[in-house]
């Protein structure tokens, strides 16, 4: 069974840090970009970065560039999100999924359907 678990979230104060797992299980996706979704209460599922496999290009949101870094091990099978500087407004569940990572001039982002593998969720709530 295809599985992707993602950990790592809590309850953190503004300012402060939290790393992100999301591990592979059941077959390896060490091929494919893999990205990281986000999504709060009553808003829209937002991509807030992504990595390519094969160049290790990587994409990040406006809305966390220059806090978020996104990581993987091929090794364990696992994809990372290490986030920094948090704000309340980071405040969401956050899952990883499999994704068409796009980095071309007019078009950027993680993008992803229900047909790709998604995890569970794990929340990070920052309190201000």
């Amino acid at each position: 069974q295809v599985q992707l678990v993602e950990s790592g979230g809590g309850l953190v104060q503004a300012g402060g840090s939290l790393r992100l797992s999301c591990a592979a299980s059941g077959r390896t996706f060490n091929s494919e970009a893999m990205g990281w979704f986000r999504q709060a209460p009553g808003k829209e599922r937002e991509g807030v970065s992504c990595h390519r496999s094969y160049d290790g290009a990587t994409y990040y949101s406006d809305s966390v560039k220059g806090r978020f870094t996104i990581s993987r091990d091929n090794d364990k099978n696992t994809v990372y999100l290490h986030l920094d500087d948090l704000k309340a407004e980071d405040t969401a569940v956050y899952y990883c999924a499999t994704t068409n990572c796009i980095l071309g001039e007019t078009i950027r982002g993680a993008y992803s359907s229900e047909d790709d593998y998604w995890g569970r969720g794990t929340q990070v709530t920052v309190s201000s």
